[in-house]
C-alpha cells in the first residue's frame, strides 16, 4: 500500500523518487516544489484533528455502537 501511495504522489508531481544502486537498494523520497505547497494545509488539518479528537472518538464510538445493534 505504501508503494501505491508513494507512486501516486510521484505521478501527481508531489514527490520525487531517487533510487540508489546500492546493496541493498535504497530509495529516498523528497517533496517537490508543488509538494512543499501542501505542508501548511496538511499541518492545519493535523491541528484541526488534534482539536477535535474527542468529538471524533465519540462519533466513532456512536457509529460502531449503531453498527453492532444492526447486526444483532
Amino acid at each position: 500500500m505504501l508503494v501505491l501511495t508513494s507512486r501516486g504522489l510521484e505521478r501527481d508531481g508531489l514527490l520525487r523518487r531517487n533510487v540508489f544502486a546500492t546493496a541493498p537498494p535504497r530509495v529516498d523520497y523528497t517533496l517537490t516544489t508543488l509538494g512543499r505547497t501542501l505542508v501548511k494545509p496538511a499541518l492545519a488539518l493535523v491541528s484541526w484533528a488534534e482539536r477535535h479528537r474527542a468529538r471524533i472518538h465519540r462519533a466513532r464510538d456512536a457509529f460502531e455502537g449503531m453498527e453492532r445493534r444492526k447486526r444483532h
